[in-house]
């Protein structure tokens, strides 16, 4: 596909970047640019956050370089600071957090400058959301709030059987699922269950239900039966699950957690009893006492992250500042 007009690279690290990726790679093509998408598949699980951004960023390089030869695009989009510390050229960057922020201390002692260099020479930023654009506003010369896409997966259903889901993936110290599951020990009464999806977890445990990793249709299909989502994350940067949950009509039970964290905002507006350290009061408060319409309030809270809105900001703000300079 020689003459693309935007190269779109992405470490397929996890599930989320993996999706986003697509998810992007869609609204460009709606937008009516030609896209050509270059990942780095998977790559090492190593032991250090530094060790980790450099053998993804080098994977990075490795596919930017592959698609810049394959396709010789008009421009650039990197996934992420990580995909774009060792660019071969430079290009926007699409971010939910940066490690000034997600990398503290040693865990970030050369990511951190390489970072600030790079969010000066892209042409523009697109940022998840609004908190993170407070992270970069002194940083970037443009940045655009690109959001990845948001949206009911389907009708509401006659009947939410299921009390409440959560999702496990990810750093297990940065989710903290065994809070999870401790305050669902406490806060359970009669026959409520827990539906545990992805990682292993709760195994044999009272009122627990594991159900695995899920395609993602099946995934969404018990968002839409369940009537909470529970997180209790230490830390989250963009967090698809808690909105995905929201689009899906769950009530979002969340303990407080720095980063841009934007469904965090969102659930303190629909009932701030919802977002507490204290999680079992905050999972008996949504299920006995839910705030009336619930669903409706999040999906008009939602309309930013739905893809008419992202489709509308790529097309208006995105395609316009990276193709005006469109080789003949």
């Amino acid at each position: 596909m020689p003459g693309a007009d935007i190269l779109v690279v992405s470490v397929d690290s996890t599930t989320g970047w993996r999706a986003a990726a697509r998810e992007l790679v869609a609204a460009l093509e709606r937008a009516g640019a030609r896209v050509a998408l270059k990942s780095t598949g998977s790559v090492p699980r190593v032991r250090t956050f530094m060790l980790t951004d450099l053998v993804e960023a080098r994977a990075a390089r490795a596919a930017a370089s592959r698609g810049i030869a394959e396709h010789d695009p008009a421009a650039i989009i990197y996934c992420s600071t990580t995909a774009a510390l060792l660019w071969p050229r430079p290009g926007a960057i699409w971010l939910d957090s940066i490690a000034a922020e997600n990398r503290p201390g040693r865990h970030g002692v050369w990511q951190r400058a390489l970072e600030r260099r790079r969010l000066a020479q892209a042409p523009v930023v697109l940022a998840m959301s609004e908190p993170a654009v407070e992270l970069i506003e002194d940083r970037a010369r443009e940045i655009v709030v690109i959001p990845t896409p948001v949206e009911a997966s389907g009708p509401e259903p006659a009947e939410r059987d299921i009390a409440a889901i959560t999702y496990v993936s990810g750093d297990p110290k940065k989710r903290r699922p065994e809070l999870v599951l401790e305050a669902w020990h406490r806060a359970r009464r009669d026959q409520e269950t827990l539906v545990v999806a992805g990682a292993a977890g709760g195994e044999g445990a009272a009122g627990v239900r594991p159900a695995g990793k899920l395609p993602a249709e099946e995934y969404r299909a018990l968002l839409r039966r369940s009537r909470a989502f529970v997180a209790a994350p230490r830390r989250e940067d963009y967090g698809i699950a808690p909105l995905e949950a929201l689009a899906d009509g769950c009530m979002l039970v969340s303990t407080p957690a720095s980063g841009p964290y934007p469904a965090l905002a969102i659930a303190r507006q629909l009932d701030p009893r919802l977002v507490s350290d204290d999680l079992a009061a905050a999972i008996r408060a949504a299920l006995d006492d839910p705030v009336p319409d619930y669903a409706r309030r999040a999906a008009e809270l939602l309309a930013p992250f739905s893809r008419a809105a992202v489709d509308s900001a790529i097309a208006q703000r995105v395609l316009p500042r990276l193709l005006d300079q469109r080789r003949p």
